[in-house]
């Protein structure tokens, strides 16, 4: 199953993740398909996400599952699935 979630990279205690997706059966920090977008915890609240949402889009339309991570990083971002939250 293909999956949309987090990658981590970063120095120790200060993270930032790419976005990813990936096969579920990769580890985390693994070989992925595709690198869609950047989450930053640590910046201010307007820099902490920054992805391609047309590439987003076409992954969830082809059936990719979100972790719940990255779902409250999307509904964050206002991407919406079919008029609805994801």
């Amino acid at each position: 199953m293909v999956k949309i979630r987090l990658k981590r990279f970063g120095a120790k205690k200060k993270p930032c993740y790419r976005i990813v997706v990936m096969d579920s059966r990769k580890p985390r920090d693994g070989e992925c398909i595709e690198e869609i977008g950047i989450y930053q915890p640590i910046e201010v609240e307007g820099k902490q996400i920054a992805f391609k949402e047309d590439r987003a889009k076409y992954w969830l339309g082809v059936g990719a599952q979100p972790t719940e991570t990255v779902v409250r990083i999307f509904n964050k971002k206002g991407l919406a699935r079919n008029g609805q939250s994801i």
